[in-house]
């Protein structure tokens, strides 16, 4: 496979916050973490803070920074129109729809149509109407390049600038797709890498029908998709029943509005770019707890460079 020469930086300067007092910055100097916690199916809200305790490399961290509030969201929606969806492009438009439709009013979303080569057909807006018509304009045709799509999504989300606590977003990427990639010059350890060094919570939606059959290479998108969604926080899905796609929607919109906001200042004072890994965990019973794996230490260089 062909290699992108990779330009942009991909470290994330999103901002997060509970109150007009508050406001916690990503990156050299604290740790954002996007928290869900589950008992079975059901969304678990409401916890206290005492009730969570953050690991960093199995030693415990002093959480500075705690919201159980809903936050204004920036989303990325990825829908996939390769030839292999000729006969599913409808209903996933109309779940595409349903899911935007569901937008709080100072969410944003943004519409990138992905076949050989991804679109961005809708930049970010909290206009309904555009974001219909974006989804409805994705046609059928050409080949999967699922990577690159995520890729520019990550870019995307990116730019996004908090110039006030009101503009602060919590960001998600929702990618849906039926096959693997088979055309992006990005390629997927590259992709895994960005979506790691971003603050952006994936969440991957593998669509087959029963007329599909199991090969190696679904299984293989299977495995990228449920990595990437993992690595970051989010969630991974797998249909064989198109008319599950609103229901999947409709859990990942209620998730994105339940989650959590926890924020703490390293322990670990090195500057080496190193993996760090992260786990949180609450005492609740029966809860399960999903958060992003770690993340990649400050460098010097980057600490020199922000000031």
């Amino acid at each position: 496979m062909k290699r992108l020469a990779l330009t942009l930086a991909l470290s994330t300067v999103a901002l997060t916050h509970a109150t007009p007092q508050q406001v916690i910055r990503s990156g050299v100097d604290l740790v954002s973490l996007n928290v869900t916690v589950m008992d079975g199916e059901r969304f678990l809200g409401g916890l206290p803070q005492d009730k969570f305790s953050v690991f960093e490399d199995g030693v415990k961290q002093d959480v500075s920074f705690f919201t159980s509030e809903r936050q204004p969201i920036a989303l990325s929606i990825l829908l996939d129109s390769s030839t292999s969806m000729d006969t599913k492009i409808k209903t996933a438009q109309e779940a595409a729809i349903g899911f935007a439709s569901r937008l709080g009013p100072q969410d944003v979303a943004q519409i990138i149509d992905f076949d050989s080569r991804p679109t961005v057909v809708q930049t970010f807006t909290n206009d309904r109407a555009l974001l219909e018509a974006a989804i409805r304009k994705t046609t059928p045709g050409g080949s999967t390049s699922l990577y690159n799509a995520i890729y520019i999504a990550l870019s995307e989300l990116k730019k996004i600038r908090a110039e006030s606590i009101a503009q602060v977003r919590r960001q998600a990427i929702v990618v849906l797709s039926d096959g693997e990639d088979t055309s992006s010059l990005v390629e997927y350890d590259a992709v895994l890498d960005a979506a790691k060094r971003s603050e952006v919570l994936i969440y991957c939606i593998g669509l087959k029908s029963r007329n599909d059959f199991p090969t190696k290479g679904f299984n293989e998108a299977d495995f990228v998709m449920r990595t990437l969604a993992q690595e970051t926080g989010g969630r991974a899905f797998f249909l064989e029943l198109l008319p599950q796609l609103a229901t999947v929607y409709q859990t990942i919109a209620d998730e994105l509005v339940s989650q959590y906001t926890i924020g703490y200042s390293p322990k670990n004072p090195k500057r080496d770019g190193a993996w760090r890994t992260v786990v949180v965990r609450v005492d609740q019973q029966d809860a399960v707890v999903r958060t992003k794996r770690g993340y990649f230490a400050p460098t010097i260089q980057q600490m020199t460079s922000q000031r």
